[in-house]
C-alpha cells in the first residue's frame, strides 16, 4: 500500500480524495467534527503539493441528507472552493474542469449516485476520469464494496491518506499486543461481534463484556435477565461462557415496576427479576475492573457497555487514568467522548465504527486491500 509521500507530479493536477464526512448534523449544525477535521491533513498536505481535490464523500447511508453543512465548515476552515449540488455527470465533469490554484470541489452525497453502492463499473470509470490518482482516507467507510472506495483503485494509482495510515498503524498494536491487554466489548448485535469476541478470548488476557452482549451471555450462563435486550438461537455460546477469561457484569442498573412508576435499582446480577429491564452495569463490576485496568498495558475498549451512558462515562474515566495504551474504537463510544470532551486522554480513538470491528476481527479491509492492489504511481 503506498503511502501518500509517494504521490509526486500534481502540481496544477486534479486529485481524488474519499472522505468520511458521515457527522452527527442537527438543524444544519454539525455537533462532532472529528472525522471531518481527522482528514485535513490529508486535505493540508495535498493543498501543499499544489494539487487541486475532488472530495468524494457521504452523509446517512441512503443518500438524502445534503453535504452542505459540510462545504460551511470547510468555508469557515478557509478552504477555498466549491459544493457542486447537483448529482448530474457532466455537470460535476464541468465542475471538476474548472478547478485550478489548489481549489476542492466537493461532491453532492455519493450514495445519491446510482451504481455507488452496487460498485457498478461505469460509475467507477466516471470518477476516476476526474482525476489522475486516488487518495483514500476514508477508513471508517473502507469496509463496504463501495465504488468510490474500492472500484476507483482499479482505475487509477491510488494512495492511502493520512488519517488512514493512523488508523492502520493503530488498530495494528492490537492484533499483535502488549500483555497483559484487557478487551473491552460493548454494544448490541452479537452476531456480528460473535467472531471478534471469539478470537480476543484467545489473544487478550481478560476479556469484560458490557451492554446487550453481556446480557445475552448472562442468559446463556443461567442468569436471569427478565425483559432486556438479548439475542436468542446464536450457536457456539456454550463453550464460550465457559472461557475464563470472559468477564461479566456482577451487578447491574435495572429497571423496575410498572411503566408510570419505573425506578432504577441497583442489584447483584442473581437478584434480577423477570419484569427486570437491564440499563446498565452496577458500580461493583466497575470497581472489578480497576486492577485489570491499572495493571494492563494495552486497553482496547468498543462499545457502550449500558443502554443509558453512565456506566460508559464511568468506564471512560477509569481508563483515561490508566498508564497503559488505550484505543477506542469509534462509533456510538465516540460520541459519549465527545461529550465529556475526553479525546485527548486516550492513545487514539478510532474515526471507525463498523469498519473498526472488521478490522479487528480480520486485519484487512476491501478498501486497504483495494489500494494494496492498485495501479501504480501516477
Amino acid at each position: 500500500m503506498k503511502s501518500l509521500n509517494k504521490l509526486a507530479g500534481i502540481k496544477n493536477k486534479t486529485v481524488i480524495l474519499r472522505a468520511d464526512f458521515n457527522v452527527p448534523i442537527i438543524d444544519d449544525k454539525i455537533i462532532d467534527s472529528f472525522r471531518i477535521d481527522a482528514t485535513l491533513p490529508t486535505i493540508d498536505y495535498l493543498l501543499k503539493k499544489g494539487a487541486n481535490i475532488i472530495i468524494l464523500a457521504h452523509l446517512g447511508d441512503d443518500g438524502k441528507k445534503s453535504l452542505a453543512p459540510i462545504a460551511g465548515y470547510l468555508n469557515k476552515k478557509k478552504y477555498k472552493g466549491y459544493f457542486e449540488k447537483s448529482d448530474n455527470p457532466e455537470i460535476i465533469r464541468d465542475s471538476a474542469n474548472r478547478l485550478c490554484n489548489g481549489e476542492i470541489l466537493l461532491v453532492e452525497n455519493i450514495r445519491r449516485f446510482a451504481g455507488e453502492k452496487e460498485n457498478k463499473k461505469d460509475f467507477a470509470v466516471f470518477l476516476a476520469s476526474l482525476g489522475i490518482a486516488f487518495v483514500n482516507d476514508a477508513f471508517a467507510v473502507s469496509h463496504r464494496n463501495h465504488a468510490s472506495v474500492i472500484g476507483i483503485p482499479k482505475l487509477l494509482p491510488s494512495y492511502a491518506g493520512i488519517q488512514m495510515e493512523k488508523e492502520i498503524k493503530m488498530l495494528g498494536k492490537i492484533l499483535k499486543p502488549k500483555h497483559p491487554f484487557l478487551f473491552i466489548l460493548g454494544g448490541a448485535k452479537f452476531e456480528t461481534k460473535l467472531p471478534l469476541l471469539k478470537k480476543y478470548l484467545n489473544i487478550a488476557d481478560a476479556v469484560f463484556v458490557g451492554g446487550a452482549l453481556a446480557n445475552t451471555l448472562l442468559k446463556e450462563r443461567g442468569y436471569e435477565i427478565g425483559k432486556s435486550l438479548n439475542e436468542d438461537d446464536i450457536k457456539g455460546l456454550k463453550q464460550l461462557v465457559k472461557n475464563p477469561k470472559l468477564l461479566l457484569p456482577m451487578d447491574v442498573v435495572v429497571e423496575r415496576g410498572k411503566t408510570s412508576l419505573k425506578k432504577l435499582n441497583t442489584v447483584g446480577i442473581e437478584e434480577v427479576e423477570k419484569k427486570d429491564t437491564i440499563i446498565d452495569v452496577g458500580t461493583e463490576t466497575l470497581t472489578r475492573l480497576i486492577p485489570l485496568i491499572n495493571s494492563a498495558k494495552l486497553i482496547v475498549f468498543n462499545g457502550p457497555i449500558g443502554k443509558i451512558e453512565d456506566g460508559t462515562k464511568d468506564l471512560l474515566k477509569l481508563l483515561a487514568k490508566s498508564k497503559a495504551e488505550v484505543i477506542i474504537g469509534g462509533g456510538d463510544t465516540d460520541e459519549v467522548i465527545n461529550e465529556l470532551k475526553m479525546r485527548d486522554k486516550f492513545t487514539f480513538v478510532s474515526t471507525g465504527g463498523g469498519a473498526t470491528l472488521e478490522f479487528l476481527a480480520h486485519g484487512t479491509l476491501p478498501g486497504i486491500k483495494a489500494l494494496k492492489l492498485a495501479l501504480g504511481k501516477a
